[in-house]
């Protein structure tokens, strides 16, 4: 068997979400969309169900997944229905749903319900993708009240620096939403992951009615770009391995890969490792990446192949054949991986597809 894979570590992913609730001192969603950002939403789930206060998912067929499978706790629809007949499937299976646009609004307002749901109602602060605006808050605020359709109204928001600290952006953002919120909602939701490790000078340990959203930090990536002694605490949560598959003695001068981008400068020995792009690593990631082989650091040379890629094992003498190739983990953090390919490691989650994947606790 082709041996790329990604090994889940669940008792990080629980390190990692009780991290969370100790930084923030109150009740926290674990989001989960996009497949718990590659590291597969139901089995997250289930390692979290005995603790987490609830999970977040992008939409309704993420939130399905884990109700036909058995999850039961709260689920969130972070972005809300996309057709109003949703409503029906949102109040079948219980589930909590945000309201950011005003043809949602009207559309939960001529919907019968059985029964009244909890609606999450975003207040655009200043990220500009979706969300009332300050001036029509209140507004939508006591339409949904006034509806008879909302068991409860969490108000909520969304920073979109707050990865960027000493950025004055998030403290802008914080004023923003306590004058448009202020006396109306006893519940509301702020803090995403780079809030909480980030800015705790701008919150309140533990204030009534707060809902924490942590997301990348479950999975043990840093958000900043920076060294930040609260992220220093999280855990990686997936390993990406393979294994050399070849080995080539090269002399000075010959190119490697497609492209001839790298070309060896000295007597070089190269390992072809069974993992590329179309395992989800970033094809455009440099000479110099960071991995490790064997426990021990080394660097991609050459252009990434859909299947395959190549690595320096010039002064690594006692790797070779079957080694073990560690491209991000324990060994190699996403992030290092990530800024030298100049993307995020959220991405590189995402992107992971056709290995193997294994959980353990």
């Amino acid at each position: 068997m082709r041996p790329a894979r990604a090994l889940i570590d669940l008792a990080a992913l629980r390190h990692n979400y009780r991290l969370a609730r100790e930084l923030g001192g109150a009740r926290a969603l674990a989001v989960v969309k996009a497949d718990a950002y590659g590291h597969g939403a139901l089995r997250c789930a289930q390692a979290l169900e005995g603790e987490a206060d609830g999970f977040a998912v992008a939409c309704l067929e993420e939130a399905l997944e884990l109700r036909e499978a058995g999850i039961r706790a709260p689920i969130l629809l972070l972005e809300g229905f996309f057709e109003a007949d949703e409503l029906a499937l949102i109040e079948r299976h219980g589930l909590w749903c945000a309201v950011h646009a005003s043809w949602q609004l009207e559309a939960i307002e001529r919907t019968p319900l059985a029964q009244p749901l909890t609606f999450w109602l975003k207040l655009d602060s200043g990220m500009h993708r979706v969300g009332f605006a300050p001036a029509d808050y209140r507004v939508a605020h006591a339409r949904l009240a006034a509806s008879g359709k909302a068991a409860k109204i969490v108000a909520m928001s969304h920073f979109a620096r707050a990865d960027e600290l000493g950025c004055p952006r998030v403290a802008e953002q914080l004023a923003q939403f306590a004058a448009a919120t202020g006396g109306l909602a006893a519940e509301f939701s702020l803090r995403n992951s780079p809030a909480l490790l980030g800015w705790p000078q701008l919150f309140r340990r533990g204030q009534d009615g707060e809902w924490l959203r942590p997301g990348i930090m479950l999975y043990g990536a840093t958000p900043f770009e920076q060294h930040q002694e609260q992220a220093a605490r999280l855990r990686p949560v997936m390993t990406l391995e393979s294994k050399i598959i070849s080995v080539r003695e090269l002399s000075a001068g010959e190119p490697v890969g497609y492209g001839a981008r790298f070309v060896s400068p000295r007597p070089t020995r190269v390992g072809v490792v069974a993992l590329g792009y179309a395992d989800g690593y970033p094809r455009h990631a440099p000479d110099g990446t960071p991995v490790a082989v064997d426990g021990r650091p080394a660097r991609l040379i050459g252009r990434v192949s859909m299947d395959m890629l190549t690595v320096d094992l010039t002064d690594l003498p006692l790797a070779g054949l079957g080694s073990r190739v560690e491209l991000w983990g324990a060994e190699v953090p996403a992030g290092a991986v990530a800024a030298a390919a100049g993307t995020i490691a959220y991405q590189l989650f995402c992107n992971v597809r056709r290995v193997a994947r294994s959980w353990r606790d």
